[in-house]
């Protein structure tokens, strides 16, 4: 049995939950941190349990089934590969309120937890903060007044516009600055930085994708979000 088919029966039938490490994603069955973990599963494991059976924040901290049927395709339930919960958001008249938002961790933030051989991190500070503004502002892109993501709103690498936006101001303003984050990039490596920070794919399934050398993308990613830095004013 497959490492993913196996957590997903655990997830499923036995209650388990899983919970961010360093080393991925610990899938436990007891009630809490100090249950023995059974199975370590990595990124691309993670957001196949995303999208089946579907995952949901668990109130004790990290990951466990959506209970319920699983959303069926065109319904307004939120992207297939998103783990929707609720976070506070502050609104234009200075008033906190909750709102639903995607909680899945980022492709970005997930990089950044890597390590080479020397014990360096696989991203500077830099490149962190960039990559995930441009995640930030990207989801925004995609958000309706419930933050709710929508796919047709993002730009298209090559497209040369912003796409269609609602008519809120807050996600017409950030789908702007998408595209022009992204026009700040190289165009050859414009298409990796769209699919690890604006479509959220995890870096080897990205390689795949873009018919990239196995390996390689990560370090074509990093002179990506550089420039993205430099756009951006950070570092």
């Amino acid at each position: 049995m497959g490492s993913v088919t196996r957590a997903r029966t655990l997830v499923v039938r036995s209650g388990g939950w899983l919970d961010e490490t360093p080393g991925g994603y610990a899938l436990r069955l007891g009630s809490d941190r100090r249950a023995r973990v059974h199975l370590t599963i990595d990124e691309a494991a993670f957001r196949e349990l995303i999208a089946d059976p579907g995952l949901r924040v668990r109130p004790g901290g990290g990951w466990t089934a959506r209970s319920g049927p699983k959303p069926t395709a065109g319904k307004a339930a939120g992207q297939p590969g998103a783990v929707e919960g609720d976070v506070e958001v502050m609104e234009t008249d200075g008033r906190s309120r909750r709102r639903r938002a995607n909680l899945t961790p980022t492709a970005i933030a997930w990089l950044a937890t890597r390590r080479d051989a020397e014990g360096r991190p696989w991203l500077s500070p830099a490149e962190r903060a960039a990559g995930e503004r441009l995640t930030r502002d990207a989801e925004m892109a995609q958000a309706g007044p419930s933050l709710t993501l929508r796919w047709d709103a993002l730009p298209r690498s090559g497209s040369g516009s912003a796409a269609r936006f609602e008519p809120e101001d807050h996600a017409h303003r950030a789908g702007r600055r998408v595209e022009a984050a992204l026009t700040a990039v190289d165009p050859r490596l414009r298409p990796l930085v769209e699919a690890v920070c604006v479509r959220g794919s995890a870096l080897q399934a990205a390689e795949g994708q873009l018919g990239l050398r196995r390996r390689g993308a990560r370090d074509l990613l990093k002179v990506g979000l550089q420039a993205l830095a430099r756009h951006y004013g950070i570092g």
